[in-house]
């Protein structure tokens, strides 16, 4: 579906992607994570048409982006993270206009643009005027410019950004209900959003691709070693010489424990061993009753962190421009934090 070979883009001596190569598979919703600066706005950019890369390919659907840059287009459909929205427009007016600039056949267009504003939930708005929408009905609109022409790959860059809980349960379950027609390519700064919503998870730092696979094949990829968690009726020191004996312990801490004569610690075993069993009847035999084990699964933060080998890292939530610098205009912020639009249906 998605093949992108070698991919570099330069700005003077800085590089921003460093000879990327990934491949994206039909049907599946894809997670593209990074720290701020590692590539990951330009890299998509770059897949939508927006910049030049340097060197190297992309290929989607079988075009080149750079050969073939009008059909790469009509495969893609594309929400930044600041929706292209009119707001002097209505809602069907605007997706009209998409419509036009996608070159939906006229006799098609508004049998499509109907069914896609049903798909979204937007149906109910189509005669009011996009700036007196609420946030959330906004990014619905800005999902169904980018599903408007039903390309094969829709790209979602923050799409939840902004939104209240609800609609950010809402939206996530219409980019799940999208991957049954669609390959979805999703950024996003929260990582648990990430691991909830998508089949597989791409992580790139300083413009190189440092892991890619599921959630799932992520933790067992970066698990060098079995944490796990217990809590026990008894004293410390007791407990210290029952597990001093206990073999595969490489190490041990004692934590607080909410329960009353009881302690808590958590151990690290040798080469990955799982000792659960072990452990619970050693301190049972030892007159030490177990009230709680678990053994501590790796979050994507930690892994995340351990990938980019940045502990102070956020994932990137930038809007880079080609000298990979962020600006902030004052005049667009204070736009976008005005008016709380009254909506009697907000989401």
């Amino acid at each position: 579906m998605i093949k992108v070979e070698n991919l570099v883009k330069k700005y003077g001596n800085h590089i921003a992607v460093n000879n990327l190569s990934f491949e994206v598979q039909k049907g599946q919703i894809y997670g593209f994570l990074g720290p701020n600066g590692a590539g990951k706005s330009t890299t998509m950019n770059i897949m939508t048409g927006y910049l030049a890369a340097t060197s190297g390919t992309v290929k989607i659907n079988g075009f080149d982006i750079l050969t073939q840059p009008e059909e790469v287009k009509k495969c893609i459909g594309y929400l930044p993270e600041m929706p292209p929205l009119y707001p002097e427009m209505t809602v069907y007016e605007y997706l009209r206009f998409v419509a036009e600039l996608k070159k939906v056949p006229k006799a098609e267009r508004k049998e499509q643009i109907q069914e896609i504003m049903e798909m979204v939930e937007i149906a109910d708005v189509e005669h009011r005027l996009i700036k007196n929408l609420s946030k959330g009905y906004k990014q619905r609109v800005g999902l169904a410019q980018a599903i408007i022409g039903y390309p094969e790959v829709i790209i979602l860059d923050e799409p939840t950004v902004g939104l209240d809980p609800k609609q950010i349960i809402e939206i996530r379950s219409l980019i799940k209900k999208l991957a049954e027609n669609h390959t979805i390519i999703l950024s996003s700064h929260i990582l648990s959003e990430v691991s909830t919503v998508c089949d597989h998870i791409m992580i790139i730092s300083k413009g190189k691709l440092v892991a890619s696979d599921s959630p799932e094949g992520l933790q067992k990829l970066m698990v060098k070693s079995v944490e796990i968690e217990v809590t026990a009726l008894g004293e410390k020191e007791k407990a210290e010489q029952i597990l001093s004996q206990v073999e595969h312990i490489e190490s041990f801490t004692f934590e607080e424990a909410n329960e009353e004569n009881a302690i808590k610690v958590r151990i690290v075993t040798e080469d990955n061993m799982d000792i659960r069993k072990e452990l619970s009847i050693t301190l049972t035999n030892g007159d030490m009753p177990v009230l709680s084990m678990n053994r501590v699964e790796q979050s994507l933060e930690d892994i995340f962190l351990q990938l980019t080998g940045d502990n102070d890292a956020e994932v990137e939530t930038d809007k880079l421009d080609e000298n990979e610098e962020v600006f902030e205009n004052e005049e667009e912020v204070s736009e976008n934090e005005e008016e709380e639009e009254t909506d009697d249906s907000d989401l």
